[in-house]
């Protein structure tokens, strides 16, 4: 079975592909990953069908979410803790993310060349996706591509985010734990201190703690501690912790993991693990919605000649962006 999707698959094609995921044949979850994230419809009706048949046979998992800013070393602390927790009898999947040109919609995915060591361990399945233009740090397509690897057995899934500062909203909709890297001595300490991604954040690990970076880190590691005191405590109890680890050497990656296996012995006990992933179903329930209707709505047929017309009009300011939103919402409520 090749990873193409040349053809359009024949009737038997789903039972088939979703049996091999169920047995983690790796060649069939690349082509099942392949038709999640493809755009043609004859595809999108297929792709429905196998999340169906995955459903309910999911291995029980960790969902960990990593992001920090370009240059905070998330690709070499990925594989290496992917490497650490697969030495302890794990099944380790990456779900990286790079983000797609804006000028022809392409994008290196480089990730998987970056962790060389962790692609070829056979416990590990590493899948770079682009962003194709979705917002908040990951590929529109990355819940769908959870559920396949969580078929296929895999019950640590390592989600790495594009990075790009205090934009990665989405990432925490979708896993159980939340984890920030960031640099020592790299100035933003007092960035850190803003909302929102160190709001998130269920813990802080100050990367690169290493050589001549030791002292930055420790000063960089108090400096986050408190300012994590200035945010409202967490609905689910839990204290953003911060660690200090050097990827590069392996360092303070076991007291790491220990963070995150607390951060889920807690939660569940208290019940918010299982309630958080019920308002994460939901969530995907209204944004695949949102994302059903737009689509809906720009390929109708009847509203592409006066999208065109309002548009020129709108570029010669003849009319309001807001007026010619009205008349092409009231055009398409008619085809109702």
């Amino acid at each position: 079975m090749d990873n193409s999707l040349d053809t359009t698959p024949g009737a038997d094609f789903i039972d088939t592909l979703s049996q091999k995921v169920l047995e983690n044949d790796r060649t069939a979850l690349a082509k099942a990953i392949t038709l999640i994230e493809s755009t043609k419809k004859e595809h999108q009706s297929l792709a429905d069908k196998l999340l169906e048949k995955c459903l309910g046979n999911q291995k029980e998992s960790v969902r960990i979410g990593i992001t920090g800013v370009p240059g905070v070393g998330k690709s070499t602390f990925i594989e290496n803790f992917g490497n650490f927790l697969i030495k302890r009898g794990n099944k380790v999947a990456v779900l990286t993310v790079d983000p797609s040109s804006t000028e022809n919609k392409g994008s290196i995915l480089g990730d998987k060349v970056r962790m060389e060591t962790l692609s070829n361990e056979k416990n590990a399945f590493i899948r770079p996706s682009p962003t194709s233009g979705s917002l908040g740090g990951v590929a529109r397509k990355t819940r769908e591509t959870i559920i396949l690897m969580e078929a296929a057995g895999y019950n640590i899934i390592l989600i790495e985010t594009v990075g790009v500062g205090q934009n990665e909203t989405t990432v925490r909709d979708m896993t159980d734990f939340f984890l920030l890297l960031k640099l020592p001595g790299a100035g933003d300490e007092l960035q850190g201190i803003k909302r929102g991604v160190m709001e998130m954040a269920d813990a802080i690990a100050i990367n690169k703690a290493d050589g001549h970076n030791v002292k930055s880190a420790e000063t960089a590691k108090q400096e986050f501690s408190r300012a994590l005191h200035l945010f409202s405590a967490k609905e689910n109890g839990w204290v953003p912790k911060v660690m200090t680890c050097s990827a590069l050497e392996n360092k303070g990656l076991e007291p790491i993991w220990s963070c995150i296996e607390k951060f889920v012995e807690h939660t569940k006990e208290n019940g918010h693990f299982s309630n958080t992933r019920k308002l994460q179903n939901k969530k995907w329930l209204r944004q695949h919605l949102n994302h059903i209707l737009l689509q809906d709505f720009y390929e109708n047929p009847t509203l592409s000649a006066s999208l065109s017309l309002l548009e020129e009009k709108v570029m010669k300011s003849e009319i309001t962006p807001f007026t010619a939103a009205e008349s092409l919402l009231r055009d398409y409520r008619k085809t109702y």
